[in-house]
């Protein structure tokens, strides 16, 4: 069994966490929350096996890279991550209704390296410029900050099915009565945002860092690194006003919907839309 077999079962396992979750939610059913995370969790394991096997591979090719160069090998670790993170917020939460919102996003990006033919899943030798030890950090940085906002707009969208039903109005039968209180998905949501930040600040200075020693300067206004400050400003200018002027609820719930649309277009559309440095990356 190769790796592209492995990342296979994960598309499809992702799929049947996704519907599992949803079922919770549709037909009110908290027994299939346990059953939704182990699958989700032996996934997580499948996929980590398989960029494991991706990176063996690579060696056996005598090429001998991180399966983090091109835009396949970055959709399967964006997924990955994502629900890492989905897992480990589950666990501190203890809340699985918030898989019904996050997976999908895995699911979809998995779907998305695994029948576009956009995209090549071939494993290739590194042009020059990816050929630094910079390579893993910079990536694995960015792509933290990528996947917790992807969480955080997932969070938005619960925020706001949950804002549609005044909490005390609420029935048994209403299905945003299901989720947590509005109050509790709008700490998790400014949590994961300050998080994401955390690491897309990360990914700038080690992508800053990693230019200089490629091409010889810090900063040359590429457009991944421009709408890469874009998305930055924006995630900043957001965090400040919730610490001074008390944003929050439905705002941070559009903003963090919002940002993530920025971060798709700084990851995705840069690529295949603008021309740059990091066009290498759309291969």
């Amino acid at each position: 069994m190769d790796s592209s077999q492995l990342l296979g079962i994960t598309t499809f396992t992702y799929m049947f966490s996704t519907v599992l979750y949803v079922a919770i939610l549709v037909f009110k059913a908290p027994k299939l929350g346990g059953v939704a995370t182990v699958f989700t969790a032996l996934a997580w394991l499948v996929q980590t096996a398989g960029l494991g096997l991706r990176w063996i591979e690579s060696y056996q090719m005598g090429i001998g890279h991180a399966p983090l160069t091109n835009m396949y090998e970055s959709v399967v670790f964006f997924a990955w991550t994502i629900v890492l993170l989905y897992l480990l917020i589950e666990w501190q939460f203890k809340t699985k209704i918030i898989g019904a919102f996050a997976v999908p996003f895995a699911f979809l990006a998995m779907a998305y390296a695994s029948f576009s033919t956009e995209i090549s899943k071939s494993i290739s030798p590194l042009v020059p410029a990816l050929q630094s030890n910079w390579l893993i950090a910079h990536v694995v940085t960015c792509f933290v900050g990528y996947a917790a906002f992807a969480v955080a707009a997932a969070l938005g969208i619960m925020y706001l099915l949950k804002n549609l039903s005044p909490e005390p109005g609420e029935t048994s039968t209403s299905f945003s009565s299901r989720f947590p209180p509005l109050a509790i998905i709008d700490d998790i949501t400014h949590r994961v945002m300050v998080f994401g930040f955390i690491w897309l600040t990360a990914g700038i200075v080690t992508g800053a860092v990693w230019a200089n020693s490629a091409w010889g300067t810090y900063w040359s206004w590429d457009p991944k690194e421009t709408w890469s400050l874009i998305t930055w400003f924006f995630y900043a200018i957001i965090l400040h006003a919730r610490y001074t002027r008390g944003w929050s609820g439905k705002t941070i719930a559009f903003l963090a919907i919002f940002g993530f649309v920025s971060v798709l277009f700084t990851y995705y559309g840069v690529n295949f839309l603008l021309s740059g440095l990091h066009s290498y990356g759309s291969s």
